[in-house]
């Protein structure tokens, strides 16, 4: 991190919205429709023309429309209350939103989704609102971005925050939603900050629960000047402060007019003061945030709090830019993944003689003429794989729904390959271990059944039915810890107890089922009948006590006739 050079765009990115139209567009629609009788409606919406083939929708509310701090959660919104069921995850499946502008979002649901499906021909398309309309805005947006075709920007002036951390969270877990939302705030206007309370405090990293939560990026402005934040912590902080330095008297009942603030930040001089700055400072970092808590009406200030502030600010920008920098990227890797595979493909080519790569990988090493590389290599690129597929289904675990759904079918037959090459090495490195049982249910990592789980879903009738050729890796990438059981079942039949006997008698009967319908539909590969596999390995020692007690066993007619010599 301190060889990285940083800097905050900040300001960069006040002054590219400030100087396009988007913010002066977005606000005369909302003037236009702020000037329409509400006809006893609580909020309002229209769609405006822009430019040729583009369209703002703009929100605006009621001034009789009373802000409330009450949520309600994602548990309590059922039916067609609310569509923002595709919002939750598995890893962050709960979250709550402001009751007031759910409410409104409620009463306009029949009209919006007569008009969300009108909007998919439009380009740009700018969702936008001032106050409680700014949270209706934002919850369509939300609702667009549910389609994978609709990619609309938010834009909300003075619009209250929206929901708690699970919402934050949701929405910042997909960058593309994340970076949709631009919510414009002065510090002479009290209702963004009505929200915040005392009680918005953080405990280290993680924010306390049912309290409400920034999401997306924030033009904080002041009289002068303005400045973008995005990290959430950072904007909770700020927007505090800018509330105890703001001298305007809180009225909640009416929008703040944004319209002078906007033309006055226009035409200000940009980056006022900042080569000035610059020369006493090495620290661009610092510097650079120091102009934006200036620029936002809040800087220049030498008390313990402001010092905490910048101080925090600037740890979260570095976190920001770790963060994204270390982003996972599956494409990036995609390469040196199939450089991995290629090993193993090789590893089990080689070893097949040796009783297959499976009982390859059990010994210490390798010990064939061919290969030119240690049992460690073959690990190293192992780990490298498993590390990535942990990583890619993580990363899909986090998805809404409807993406998770997409990603996975573009990665899951990659997956499905690894899996049914890689996870037959873990099962050996599993039963390596003296005392070890029962992979499938106390060694089999999460990713592995996530995997197979998305196999099945996506072919839920199997495969192989007409096959007429044997598989080059077995389907079932637990085939090898099935056989190492049997093994186990197998001694328990020799030397066990009544109890025992019977047990394994049973696990027996099952697992000769299980390998004849493997075999008749030619899902095992057939290094399992290599002379020194841990399968024939397990037939030849306890043929006698197989055949004494499960004579009557598919399996064993197959394998006492040689049938299975002809398999491949």
């Amino acid at each position: 991190m301190s060889q990285v050079s940083l800097f905050s765009s900040g300001q960069e990115l006040a002054n590219l919205f400030l100087s396009s139209d988007l913010l002066h567009h977005s606000w005369i629609t909302i003037s236009a429709l702020s000037s329409h009788p509400y006809i006893n409606k609580p909020i309002l919406f229209k769609v405006y023309p822009y430019h040729s083939n583009g369209a703002i929708v703009a929100f605006v509310s009621s001034p009789t429309c009373n802000l409330q701090k009450e949520m309600v959660s994602s548990e309590e919104l059922q039916g067609s209350q609310s569509p923002f069921d595709f919002i939750s995850t598995k890893l962050n499946p709960h979250f709550s939103v402001n009751k007031a502008a759910i409410t409104l979002f409620a009463s306009l649901l029949n009209d919006l989704s007569a008009l969300k499906e009108q909007l998919d021909s439009f380009s740009p398309l700018i969702i936008t609102g001032v106050s409680l309309g700014g949270s209706v805005a934002s919850l369509f947006t939300l609702w667009l971005l549910k389609d994978s075709n609709k990619r609309p920007t938010c834009i909300t002036f003075g619009s209250p925050l929206l929901g708690d951390s699970g919402l934050q969270q949701a929405i910042s877990e997909r960058p593309s939603w994340n970076s949709s939302f631009l919510h414009v705030v002065s510090n002479q206007d009290p209702i963004p900050r009505s929200l915040i309370s005392p009680t918005n405090v953080f405990a280290g990293s993680i924010p306390q629960p049912c309290i409400y939560m920034p999401f997306g990026m924030f033009l904080l402005c002041s009289d002068s000047d303005c400045s973008c934040f995005e990290e959430p912590e950072s904007v909770l902080d700020l927007m505090t402060e800018m509330n105890l330095n703001s001298q305007h008297q809180d009225n909640h009942s009416l929008a703040f007019d944004y319209e002078q603030v906007l033309e006055r930040l226009k035409h200000r001089v940009i980056l006022k003061g900042a080569s000035q700055l610059f020369q006493f400072s090495v620290d661009q970092l610092q510097a650079g945030i120091d102009l934006q808590l200036e620029a936002i009406g809040i800087g220049g200030q030498q008390t313990s709090n402001m010092n905490s502030i910048r101080t925090k600010v600037k740890k979260r920008v570095e976190e920001s830019f770790a963060k994204k920098r270390n982003a996972f990227d599956p494409g990036k890797k995609l390469n040196k993944m199939k450089e991995a595979m290629t090993w193993l493909e090789w590893y089990k080519k080689v070893t097949l003689k040796e009783g297959g790569y499976y009982d390859s990988y059990k010994r210490s090493e390798y010990r064939g003429r061919d290969a030119v590389k240690s049992r460690q290599e073959i690990v190293k690129h192992q780990r490298v794989l498993t590390k990535y597929w942990k990583t890619m289904v993580a990363e899909a675990e986090k998805m809404p729904q409807r993406e998770e759904a997409v990603f996975r079918t573009r990665w899951l037959y990659a997956g499905t390959n690894y899996r049914r090459m890689v996870e037959p090495l873990d099962i050996a490195a599993y039963y390596m271990k003296p005392g070890n049982t029962d992979y499938v249910n106390l060694g089999r990592s999460e990713h592995y059944k996530k995997l197979e789980e998305w196999r099945r879903e996506d072919n839920p009738s199997g495969s192989g039915n007409d096959r007429r050729k044997c598989v080059s890796l077995t389907e079932d990438s637990c085939f090898w810890a099935y056989v190492e059981e049997a093994i186990i079942n197998s001694k328990r039949l020799r030397e066990g107890s009544l109890q025992e006997k019977e047990n394994a008698r049973e696990y027996l009967v099952n697992f000769g089922g299980y390998v004849m319908n493997m075999i008749r539909s030619y899902s095992v590969s057939s290094d399992i009948f290599q002379l020194h596999s841990s399968f024939m390995n397990w037939w030849q020692e306890y043929r006698q006590d197989i055949l004494s007690c499960l004579s009557n066993l598919p399996l064993a007619f197959y394998m006492e006739n040689g049938e299975y010599k002809s398999y491949a």
